[in-house]
């Protein structure tokens, strides 16, 4: 028999991936095997199944984008709100044994209003903003940041209760100093947010090595002090931003061209004897012309996709031109029989789809583009007055990720595997994957170099020069 092997991923696979081995099976299994169906009360369809565990991971991935954002704004509101109801308490438990607040009170109110107001709005800009993505790992400094105003909180309020509650004083100006400087605390711990989170990664320590394992396509960042999993997640963002489309039937051509080459290479002995000597010579003739062949297979491609080109360019400038000529006849034709832009659109499309269409299938690109985004991008370039080339150049070389619907990145959940903790910061020789379902994209990292920059002082007077002139010559 033979052993089955599976292998489980999850998105974030530490150190190795886990591997589950089952007892052999028969070859004739589905032959042997009977399968009982019917319909009972409790009998679900495949369709509903689907569907439930969609349901489900659409609502967990709800949870895991909100979670972070409704933990910062409980922490907003305490942080808030705690000043608020440290000056409000005294006066509403014991009002009559307050000492009146003077002038130098009543400018502390001033203080802490401004000053709550700062820290609200910048509460709101550092830390309450949705998710861009859902991490595998909690973020650290997030984490120690969280805990630290917490615990600052829960400190002040353990010292209010023993120290102003139960003794209920009557000092209300330093009951309020005591307020401000609270918030004063709390200013400097979002100082240190904005230190950790935003100023820290900002100056360039590393660079990345970025490659697509199906195509070979590499881009090279710098990027700062960052968490393997914030590092992946930069990444990613640049991915979408920089690389082209992925295109996989680009890379099934030159899987099934160099398969069609190796295949002329071995010689089989199939029936025991030995082969002809004019097999093994007609095979070594073959290897040895190997390379001519792909060598005229590629430029018979590169001479097909530049004639579909060069169609396609002039069909699409007879297009323009003639939405010109329609243009000007508009200007003169009364304003009931004026012709849409959209309309327009869907007129000349049909004389530039047929040059279109051949070039994408030629250039294997014939999936990235659906005619209602053709239309649409027409439709666009008419109004904008733009040229024929301004249109073609969507097509002509393929654009990034991010250009395209979502429905064409062919990657809609990514697996971050790496050896290292994925919350550990990077450094020299770090190495991971980000892999989705149809490609992978490996990441090494380098640190920069160390620059020493000396100086080196030329004295002005080095530059000047003597010229001599005789009387013989004839300067």
């Amino acid at each position: 028999g033979t052993t089955t092997l599976f292998f489980v991923q999850v998105q974030y696979i530490h150190s190795c991936n886990t591997s589950f081995h089952f007892p052999a099976q028969d070859d004739n299994w589905g032959e042997t095997t009977t399968a009982v169906t019917g319909t009972s009360e409790l009998s679900v369809s495949q369709e509903e199944v689907v569907g439930l565990g969609k349901g489900i991971q659409d609502r967990t991935q709800g949870f895991h984008r909100y979670l972070p954002l409704a933990v910062g704004s409980c922490v907003g509101l305490l942080v808030v709100a705690t000043p608020l109801v440290f000056l409000l308490l005294p006066t509403v438990i014991w009002p009559d044994r307050l000492q009146a607040c003077g002038a130098a009170c009543e400018g502390l109110f001033l203080s802490i209003s401004f000053k709550l107001l700062i820290l609200l709005v910048a509460i709101w800009a550092l830390f309450l903003r949705p998710g861009r993505a859902s991490l595998p790992r909690v973020c650290v400094y997030r984490a120690f940041l969280t805990t630290l105003t917490l615990l600052l909180t829960m400190s002040y309020w353990l010292f209010y209760g023993v120290r102003i509650l139960d003794a209920q004083d009557e000092d209300y100006h330093g009951i309020v100093q005591f307020a401000v400087s609270l918030v004063d605390s709390q200013l400097f711990v979002h100082y240190l947010a904005v230190v950790l989170l935003e100023l820290r990664q900002l100056q360039p320590c590393y660079s990345m090595c970025v490659i697509r394992s199906t195509d070979g396509e590499t881009r090279h960042y710098n990027i700062g002090q960052l968490s393997i999993q914030r590092a992946a997640l930069s990444i990613l963002e640049y991915y979408y931003r920089d690389f082209p489309l992925h295109n996989p039937a680009l890379v099934s051509a030159s899987k099934h061209r160099a398969a069609k080459h190796l295949a002329g290479l071995k010689v089989y002995n199939v029936d025991g004897s030995a082969p002809s000597r004019a097999m093994a010579t007609a095979a070594a003739k073959r290897k040895d012309n190997a390379h001519n062949e792909l060598y005229y297979e590629e430029a018979d491609y590169e001479r097909r996709v530049r004639k579909r080109r060069a169609r396609l360019v002039v069909a699409v400038e007879e297009a323009f031109t003639h939405v010109r000529r329609m243009k000007k006849e508009d200007e003169r034709a009364t304003p009931s029989d004026i012709m849409d832009v959209r309309e327009a659109a869907l007129a000349i499309f049909p004389s530039m789809a047929r040059a279109l269409q051949k070039y994408l299938r030629t250039t294997r690109r014939q999936h990235c583009h659906s005619m209602e985004s053709i239309q649409k991008h027409l439709a666009f370039c008419l109004v904008n007055n733009m040229s024929p080339k301004a249109f073609l150049e969507a097509y002509l070389s393929p654009g990034p990720t991010l250009q395209y619907g979502p429905e064409r990145w062919m990657a809609d959940q990514w697996t971050l595997v790496s050896e290292a903790s994925v919350t550990s910061g990077i450094k020299e020789g770090t190495e991971f994957l980000l892999k989705c379902l149809d490609f992978s994209l490996a990441v090494t990292v380098k640190s920069t170099p160390y620059i020493r920059l000396t100086e080196e002082y030329i004295d002005p007077k080095s530059h000047k020069f003597l010229l001599l002139l005789q009387s013989e010559t004839s300067v």
